[in-house]
């Protein structure tokens, strides 16, 4: 693999605490040819057809981007959960808040006591 590759690698093996020459070999596998340092040979993974490799390849790109996006948006989708479930906390805390959601929506009081009670859990 070039040395950017070897990078993004690397760092696809630690983000999925990964640790394995199965994973490293599937990272290989699934690298675009003109990722490799000798990418003038064709590349060869005993048991696939190149029709498989290439929609490997396809794959991996996807799943690479897809990712990048979750991984930029965790931070403020954490933080929201965060305020959303100290707020729930709040309103649960509420005994008549409680007694409302008990008469006229029974399920949403049940979720609203669950993601409460994760919230006290992780604290």
């Amino acid at each position: 693999m070039t040395p950017l590759r070897q990078i993004e690698a690397a760092e696809l093996m630690v983000a999925m605490n990964k640790y394995t020459v199965s994973y490293a070999q599937s990272l290989l596998a699934a690298t675009p040819e003109s990722q490799l340092v000798e990418s003038t040979k064709p590349k060869r993974v005993k048991g696939l057809s190149k029709e498989q490799i290439a929609l490997m390849e396809r794959e991996s790109v996807n799943l690479e981007r897809e990712f990048r996006i979750a991984e930029k948006s965790y931070g403020a989708d954490h933080l929201d959960l965060v305020v959303t479930s100290g707020y729930l906390a709040r309103l649960i805390s509420n005994a008549r808040v409680v007694r409302y959601l008990a008469q006229h929506h029974r399920e949403i009081l049940a979720e609203f006591q669950k993601i409460a009670g994760m919230e006290a859990a992780a604290a």
